[in-house]
């Protein structure tokens, strides 16, 4: 019996994770350097809850959660939608798996790093040779067949900005957990 409650109080927090995920997306903003559909948004921040509360995997569906939501009240389109969550997977997997194993802040910074760097690298090759590609065939996107536009748009346009918004949430993140340390310590603890 124990165990069901645990597991069912473990699905209800991801859910309501996953749906204040889902309202963090709608405070999005643009940087004004960068094509306007690139949008800075403080949805990962639950997912980075959720994967040092439960697992990296609870990360992942919390993601999940947010983007499905996304989707289903018409706020992206497929691609859009797609290309966010495997960002966050890229941002969030690594603070996880940092964090697990070494505990404590420097792990959280050094994750942090880390999934700056790897969701920065991770959706250029995908945009350059996947998302870019889809968006030209479905989208009627005809410039992304080019290479010079797809190029410049990688260089100039996504990969900054996948630095910039893992700095951004990054800087957001380290202060707050900093204060819900013991907390999620806590969680950890009754969750495990």
């Amino acid at each position: 019996m124990h165990t069901q409650s645990s597991k069912l109080l473990r699905l209800i927090i991801l859910a309501l994770l996953g749906t204040i995920s889902l309202l963090l997306i709608f405070l999005d903003f643009p940087l004004p350097f960068l094509p306007g559909y690139l949008k800075i948004d403080f949805g990962d921040v639950p997912a980075l809850i959720a994967a040092l509360i439960f697992s990296p995997m609870a990360g992942v569906i919390v993601a999940a959660i947010k983007n499905g939501l996304y989707l289903i009240v018409g706020g992206g389109e497929p691609v859009g939608v797609m290309a966010n969550f495997l960002a966050a997977m890229m941002f969030v997997l690594p603070v996880a798996f940092l964090y697990h194993k070494y505990k404590g802040v420097k792990s959280i910074v050094s994750g942090l790093i880390t999934g700056t760097i790897v969701m920065a690298i991770g959706m250029s090759v995908l945009n350059y040779f996947v998302l870019l590609p889809i968006y030209a065939w479905f989208m009627g996107m005809e410039e992304m067949k080019i290479e010079a536009v797809k190029r410049a748009t990688v260089l100039i346009g996504i990969l900054p900005f996948n630095l910039i918004k893992g700095i951004i949430v990054g800087a957001l993140f380290v202060p707050l957990f900093l204060k819900l340390r013991v907390w999620i310590e806590q969680r950890h603890v009754k969750m495990v």
